[in-house]
């Protein structure tokens, strides 16, 4: 299984951008799949989530109502669409896929395959 993320780069706050994760090797839309972000020196945290073979989505809190996780399924890619940025989401964007449904969704644990990451930097 390979996860390819793609879409980062540099936005002003209040911005938009979109992230891509192109999958192989696996369907994204029989796995549970997410995106994580981090920041140097601080742990990986969750993003959005999305269940397998439907369209319920997970949010935390600090990007639920600007962000939107969803899936392409017939590119067989996952998506991430950012809007009303702030500083604050400057980090290393992550995908991730799992097999099975995990109701400690919002875990790093839960996935078993990750993408490589793309630099989102945010700036007033």
């Amino acid at each position: 299984v390979q996860l390819q993320a793609s879409g980062g780069g540099l936005a002003q706050t209040g911005g938009s951008l979109r992230l891509s994760c192109a999958a192989s090797g696996r369907t994204i839309s029989t796995n549970s799949i997410a995106w994580f972000r981090q920041t140097p020196g601080k742990e990986r945290e969750f993003v959005a989530a999305i269940r397998p073979y439907g369209t319920r989505a997970y949010y935390s809190e600090s990007v639920k109502g600007r962000f939107t996780i969803s899936r392409d399924n017939a590119k067989n890619t996952l998506i991430l669409q950012m809007s009303s940025l702030k500083r604050d989401d400057t980090a290393v964007y992550y995908c991730a896929m799992g097999i099975n449904w995990n109701v400690q969704y919002y875990s790093p644990s839960s996935y078993s395959n990750w993408g490589q990451g793309t630099l989102v930097t945010v700036s007033s």
